[in-house]
């Protein structure tokens, strides 16, 4: 019988360009006396400004400006980038991290890790089983979510929740509680499962979509967030519901032109400023099969002006019906990490329903959380809570008094305000960012 051989693909061919032409990249301190430059120069390939995106805000670095090319093959950027405080970038581990990450071994291995230490950013989950949760969103619905998984015996490790247009989307890194290995029991995960979906359904008559999964995989979870949400449609109606829930201030501005001589389209985005904000539109533009070719991004205050120009992963430029749709979508990312009201920050020891026993004195306080994030280093939990008065109302401070009184005691809580509304220029908001192709070019000649 006559042998048949099929066609051999040398499994280093996909790096094969990278290894020839490696990235280049330079981080500099000298060159502005405010802020510093992280400048990538490589070959291109699809979803790489994405990639850099979330190595940079990983490392909880504010993008202040940048700069972005990607034509003809080569990908070149240069961004302007400040720690938390607003200061340049000095700590020589994170320079020594973006050197790393976003050099030649982290293109090449594939992977593009996230600071050190982090739980919640691309998944290290080893040792944990990753639940993902989607449903229409109501005071106490965390609370009830974390006693489920407490009255299991499983240990939170980690969580990214996100709550945007009446629903709520959740990441969960869970594992066991006596061994604090991933769960592989199949019996306790179907009864995991079916009282989740339960909490999820809430009444009778709401089963919108509600649902928990099991999932495995290296997403980033903030992406992840976004594209469950945007399986769930959530950026379709209820626009007078969102109007009604932020303050004008926070209303994002998206247009889009056609740049028929160039033969892109012209996403142009002007909103508040915010962390993460360039990570969020890059990421929805990416999830929706567009390729950024060239961008500008610039910070004037409290406001930001972001102008990217796109095309369709086919070559094609939006068509009207497009255009709508990506507005939409767009808008809908930027509302989802907004958050108004108290932060809470909570540290303590890491111990088996730490979770379920904050969220539930949260909720007997009359308390919604509106955004939370988990994470577990080593023996130390740190657990961050965006608030909401139940009922739509300001959150008093004699609420915050009687939380320092209960769990004050045994952690460490830190209450913050989040940043006031600011007012809207009188012009109307950012004028339109005019993009220079030779500008742009002489900013990596530099």
């Amino acid at each position: 019988m006559a042998r048949r051989y099929g066609p051999y693909f040398d499994p280093e061919y996909e790096t094969l360009s990278i290894r020839i032409n490696p990235p280049r990249v330079s981080v500099d301190n000298a060159s502005c006396k405010d802020c510093t430059l992280v400048k990538v120069d490589s070959v291109n390939k699809p979803g790489i400004l994405l990639e850099v995106v979330q190595i940079l805000t990983d490392l909880d670095l504010v993008i202040t400006k940048a700069y972005i090319s990607s034509d003809g093959g080569w990908f070149m950027d240069v961004f302007h980038v400040t720690n938390q405080q607003g200061n340049k970038v000095t700590d020589s581990n994170t320079i020594g991290h973006i050197e790393k990450a976003l050099g030649p071994e982290g293109y090449t291995s594939g992977i593009l890790k996230p600071c050190p230490g982090r739980k919640v950013g691309v998944n290290s989950v080893g040792d944990y089983t990753t639940i993902e949760l989607i449903g229409s969103d109501r005071p106490g619905l965390l609370s009830e979510i974390s006693a489920v998984l407490a009255n299991l015996h499983f240990n939170v490790a980690a969580a990214e929740v996100w709550t945007h247009n009446r629903r709520t989307a959740c990441v969960l890194y869970v594992n066991d509680n006596c061994s604090s290995l991933d769960v592989d029991e199949e019996s306790r995960l179907c009864v995991m499962e079916e009282q989740l979906n339960n909490i999820l359904r809430g009444r009778e008559d709401d089963e919108s979509g509600a649902h928990a999964t099991f999932t495995v995989g290296s997403t980033h979870v903030d992406r992840r967030l976004h594209q469950m949400f945007f399986a769930d449609r959530d950026y379709e109606g209820g626009c007078l519901e969102m109007e009604i829930e932020y303050p004008p201030s926070f209303k994002p501005e998206v247009r889009i032109e056609s740049c028929v001589e160039k033969g892109y389209s012209v996403v142009s985005v002007s909103c508040k400023d915010r962390p993460k904000l360039m990570f969020d539109i890059v990421c929805t533009l990416t999830d929706m099969q567009y390729a950024v070719f060239h961008a500008t991004i610039s910070s004037d205050g409290p406001y930001a002006s972001q102008e990217y120009f796109i095309r369709h992963m086919d070559g094609c430029t939006l068509e009207s019906e497009e255009e709508k749709k990506v507005v939409k979508c767009l808008e809908a990312a930027i509302r989802r990490r907004i958050s108004e009201g108290f932060s809470l920050e909570l540290c303590a020891k890491d111990r088996i329903g730490l979770l379920s026993e904050v969220t539930r004195v949260l909720r007997e306080n009359g308390l919604s959380v509106t955004r939370a994030g988990v994470t577990t280093i080593g023996e130390k939990a740190k657990n961050v809570f965006y608030v909401r008065d139940a009922s739509g109302n300001p959150v008093e401070m004699k609420t915050i008094e009687r939380l320092r009184e209960e769990i004050g005691q045994t952690m460490m809580l830190n209450v913050k305000k989040a940043p006031a509304s600011a007012k809207v220029p009188e012009t109307g908001g950012l004028a339109k960012t005019s993009f220079f192709f030779g500008g742009l070019l002489e900013m990596f000649r530099t």
